[in-house]
């Protein structure tokens, strides 16, 4: 199995993509779930996925897009899981773990904060606009909605900020 990734993955010129693209994936999964080590291992999960599958690509040339499309469904779907797990420990008695914030600017503290107390989707469409720079169309790629869906959430996202 090892051998069949290694062959795909020079084949692809995975080592160039992984480099070309890592800090922007880095960037959007810690703004998008606020937590850097499940930021690095939803990244490591969602490359591994993308070279797992790179021959299917129907479009080589945008693998960024594909790669961002499955970072931002990685982090849905981690927190689907958390909000599943915590009506359960609710459920059952328990308590859940927080853990400790990152020492940082404040201003960039509070910016994180606020961002986080957005609803996901509202948040990642927020980062995709102005942290990731990408266009209304492209954001509402990668959300899978219109764009008119992508103004609407990040107007009211921007209103909650």
């Amino acid at each position: 199995m090892r051998g069949r990734f290694r062959a795909r993955w020079r084949r692809c010129g995975g080592r160039e993509l992984y480099v070309r693209h890592l800090a922007s994936a880095r960037r959007l999964a810690y703004l998008v779930t606020g937590d850097r080590a499940l930021a690095e291992d939803l990244v490591q999960d969602a490359f591994l996925r993308m070279f797992g599958r790179f021959q299917d690509l129907r479009d080589p040339g945008a693998f960024e897009a594909y790669l961002r499309r499955t970072v931002v469904n990685l982090s849905r779907k981690h927190f689907r899981r958390r909000k599943v797990e915590r009506a359960y420990v609710q459920q059952h008695g328990g308590s859940v773990s927080v853990q400790a914030p990152d020492r940082d600017v404040a201003g960039e503290q509070a910016l994180r904060r606020a961002l986080l107390a957005l609803p996901l989707r509202q948040r990642t469409a927020i980062v995709l606009r102005f942290y990731e720079d990408l266009s209304e169309r492209q954001t509402a790629d990668v959300l899978r909605c219109r764009p008119g869906t992508v103004k609407s959430l990040v107007s009211r996202g921007m209103e909650a900020l």
